[in-house]
């Protein structure tokens, strides 16, 4: 399974960045996916959760992003649209997915991340 994300740059205060995150698998097969979500990470801080979707399409939010933030999904595909962006949400953003294997047991897997800086 292979977590490919993007997105990322520089953006002033108040711009807008969507990061997308493409989940797939070797040759034929088809990860089966049972929820995904987008932390970020500081230098030097713990990786935080940012959003996440769960089977059944309900979000979560972080309460800082909350109004700003909304994660989506289509077919094997994660995006975060990124609204009102402030310095404070600067940060590598990791997409994530838990995968169920064939025996039931869920599997995390990470994509490589992606910068986001919000500057002036």
């Amino acid at each position: 399974v292979q977590l490919q994300a993007s997105g990322g740059g520089l953006v002033h205060p108040g711009g807008s960045l969507t990061l997308s995150c493409a989940v797939s698998g070797s040759g034929q097969f088809i990860p089966n996916i049972n929820s995904l979500g987008w932390y970020r990470q500081i230098p030097g801080n713990q990786r935080e959760l940012v959003a996440s979707m769960a089977p059944g399409g309900r979000a979560y939010y972080e309460d800082s992003v909350k109004g700003r933030f909304t994660i989506s999904k289509s077919n094997s595909e994660v995006f975060l649209r990124m609204n009102g962006l402030k310095p404070e949400d600067t940060a590598v953003y990791y997409c994530h997915a838990d995968i169920r294997g064939p025996t039931g047991v869920l599997y995390d897997y990470w994509g490589q991340g992606t910068q986001v800086t919000v500057s002036s």
